[in-house]
């Protein structure tokens, strides 16, 4: 399991110095967190943790958190997740969830009830991608 977690550090470092390295400019105040994973841990002690911060310290101006895949069945059963995700709402993070995945899960209504919109992601994503958003991936 730790190497599996330090690949994916490794993963989401590489993403990051990637898109500097190629070239692509982006927005020093625009931060989009794409969150994938079904893991528990990774989101409780990554995803959210540095998410929430970010704002809450003012790290980056706007964030936008994407619920994209396996997080999406995860989110719509845990409850922990679930507050932790309305604390970051509380702090100015606009949170949305892949449609396409959610529907896949059977879980966008329970998406939806937690205030979270959900839509097709597949344009917006690449938008946001080609508009200046840091991407970060989990």
């Amino acid at each position: 399991m730790k190497i599996l977690k330090t690949g994916l550090i490794g993963f989401i470092c590489m993403i990051l110095l990637g898109s500097s390295l190629m070239g692509e400019k982006t927005d020093p105040s625009k931060l989009l967190v794409v969150w994938t994973s079904g893991d528990r841990d990774v989101a409780l002690n990554m995803v959210f943790m540095y998410t929430y911060n970010a704002k809450k310290n003012s790290w980056w101006e706007n964030i936008r958190f994407l619920i994209w895949g396996p997080s999406s069945k995860l989110l719509s059963e845990d409850k922990e997740l679930q507050q932790e995700l309305q604390k970051m709402k509380e702090v100015g993070i606009e949170i949305l969830a892949c449609k396409a995945c959610a529907d896949r899960y059977g879980v966008s209504e329970a998406l939806q009830g937690l205030g979270i919109e959900v839509k097709y992601m597949g344009v917006g994503l690449t938008e946001m991608l080609k508009g200046g958003w840091t991407p970060l991936t989990f």
